[in-house]
């Protein structure tokens, strides 16, 4: 009877297996470790960081010095009574510093700094900022985009303090200036971000996931006892994951022409270049994480390690410049910061193959250096 209740077999079989788990410590770390350690890091991101930071262009009135900013006397008074001035020895002109306190929402804190209008429009364009103010009859006039909810909440803000109007944003506003033009809308700054996310996400999981899973199987065995060079096969990989990613990144960029007036306003060819040099870097990247694991949990770890950081820092859907500002220099090192910055100055700036020639270098480079990599301790088995 007891013998009856007892399924000897499904315990055996679950000891097995459960031990075969145990003794993999990169499925430890990667299944419990590795997710423990990224919600640290995020948390810390995003839950110990008590003031937000928001920066404001303001247009310098052409017949002043540079070190003036407005005319009008309310943005003028505003910013030398209750605004600390910051000198930065690196730039010629001063930044202006406001705290905004609010004890159950958090402190915001603004920092003004004079720029004329090209500089101010570039810096939108990047996402470093959201919110101009220029003067007009000597009255401010705030330049932003409307379907942007942070740069709203900038003008909201802003409005209360400059000259103590609390208002909120209605089409009566005679002060508020929409950015509509291409390259200033959040779509702009979002779509090329999704096309090198995609050519990232594509080759991790399209080559690494793809090799691991082929070694698990005992499939690549099979290869060995062929003719075939390792070297032809991964390039093989490479060439056919490129082309699929040229075709759906073509895809979504048709739907954003027609969908959104999306518009290219660089040189094109400058474009196809760094977009190749990302598929090269991130395929160089793939091979080299997938070239020795055969086990698929492993290997989910070690494409996630590599995704999901780069996935949430490189100012896919919102700018990098809201982190601390000791990591951004190290976001900016990280390959799809660099193929995102670059492709968002083809499509927003009019940047060409010189603005350009840079990350392309440094995409190409590293992504030979991982393929090398990869290739001299690829494993079959």
């Amino acid at each position: 009877m007891v013998r009856r209740l007892v399924n000897n077999q499904l315990l055996q079989l679950a000891n097995a297996l459960s031990k075969e788990i145990l003794r993999e410590p990169g499925v430890l770390f990667w299944g419990i470790l590795f997710p423990i350690l990224m919600s640290i890091g995020l948390g810390i991101a995003f839950t110990k960081k008590t003031d937000v930071l928001r920066k404001v262009a303001v247009i310098m009135n052409p017949d002043h010095n540079p070190g003036d900013t407005l005319n009008n006397f309310s943005v003028k008074s505003f910013l030398e009574t209750y605004c600390e001035r910051i000198h930065d020895p690196s730039d010629k002109s001063d930044t202006w510093k406001y705290v905004l306190t609010n004890r159950k929402l958090g402190n915001s804190v603004f920092y003004f700094t004079p720029m004329d209008w090209d500089q101010a429009m570039i810096m939108l364009k990047r996402g470093t900022l959201n919110v101009i103010i220029k003067e007009n009859d000597e009255m401010p006039e705030y330049y932003f985009d409307p379907q942007n909810p942070d740069a709203q909440l900038t003008y909201i803000k802003l409005s209360s303090v400059i000259g103590g109007d609390s208002r909120q944003t209605n089409e009566n506003d005679i002060n508020i200036k929409p950015l509509m033009i291409a390259g200033t809308r959040y779509i702009d700054f979002l779509i090329p971000g999704l096309i090198t996310m995609g050519v990232m996400m594509s080759c991790m999981w399209g080559i690494s996931y793809s090799l691991i899973e082929k070694r698990s199987k005992k499939l690549l065995r099979r290869l060995v006892a062929t003719p075939m060079k390792k070297s032809n096969f991964l390039l093989a990989l490479l060439t056919v994951r490129i082309m699929m990613n040229f075709a759906e990144s073509l895809i979504l960029l048709i739907f954003a022409v027609l969908a959104f007036k999306i518009r290219i306003q660089g040189d094109p060819t400058s474009l196809i270049l760094v977009f190749l040099a990302g598929n090269l870097a991130f395929c160089g990247i793939a091979i080299f994480v997938s070239s020795h694991t055969s086990n698929t949990e492993v290997g989910n770890g070690l494409i996630n390690a590599v995704t999901y950081p780069m996935m949430v820092l490189s100012g896919i859907f919102f700018s990098y410049h809201n982190f601390p500002g000791w990591s951004i220099k190290i976001i900016q090192a990280l390959p799809l910061t660099i193929l995102t910055d670059a492709v968002r100055s083809v499509f927003n700036e009019g940047a060409g193959f010189r603005e350009t020639a840079l990350s392309f270098m440094i995409l190409i480079s590293t992504g030979a250096f991982f393929f090398a990599a990869g290739l001299k301790i690829f494993k079959w088995h």
